[in-house]
């Protein structure tokens, strides 16, 4: 018996895994889902996601999220650490490839009419983690703290002073103050590595959650 089996045995002994597994894994799907390359950008959003966490995870440990540190520690990555500037070139080309995939995503749900009855809360789902993923692209983009992170800000947290009646109170909470400065920084930095990932989590299980239940929309 190989290590594998001894831990999948260990295991299965204690969370009763080889009763739990096959229903999950072994559900069935419409013919055409499986040879349509249509149906894995899904799965290709959801492999970026894991990417952005892991090199995401490794980038935290070297940035200082102050106004002074930001665009230093973004350039020490670049240029001392070591792998840093792959680890970084990682995160920004899977961050394209993810606002990428959920949009083209959502365009075929759409267009193949994968959102109606009985998926509508599903269809609910992805459009709140369509926002997110743009919110996420948007809070990295600011992060090095340079030009153009600062007037992208100022530009953003202006469109969303513009919202009627909250927009004063949303763009209070973004910017911190009245001005953009340090506290406009930490709480971007925030908002990309804490509350926006544990929201698409939140929000993935229920997603992977309704799709198993539901299963697969085989619409054309």
């Amino acid at each position: 018996m190989t290590l594998s089996d001894k831990l999948y045995k260990w295991f299965d002994e204690r969370l009763k895994l080889s009763e739990l597994l096959p229903p999950i894994v072994k559900h069935p799907a419409p013919e055409n889902v499986t040879s349509n390359p249509l149906y894995c950008l899904g799965g290709t959003a959801f492999l970026c996601f894991l990417i952005l966490v892991l090199t995401g995870i490794f980038l935290a440990m070297y940035y200082k999220p102050t106004p002074v540190e930001a665009y230093k520690s973004v350039e020490r990555i670049m240029t001392e650490v070591p792998m840093g500037s792959l680890i970084r070139s990682i995160h920004h080309w899977a961050a394209n490839i993810m606002i990428a995939a959920v949009m083209l995503h959502m365009l075929r749900i759409y267009f193949m009419g994968a959102y109606k009855k009985p998926r509508e809360l599903n269809w609910v789902v992805g459009i709140s983690l369509l926002l997110i993923t743009t919110t996420f692209g948007f809070s990295g983009y600011l992060l090095p703290w340079d030009q153009l992170a600062f007037w992208a800000t100022k530009i953003g947290t202006g469109i969303a002073g513009s919202i009627p009646v909250m927009g004063i109170y949303i763009s209070l909470i973004l910017v911190g103050g009245n001005d953009i400065g340090p506290e406009t920084l930490t709480r971007f930095y925030a908002l990309h590595v804490l509350i926006l990932p544990a929201t698409v989590a939140i929000l993935l299980v229920l997603h992977f959650l309704m799709v198993r239940l539901q299963g697969i929309s085989g619409r054309l």
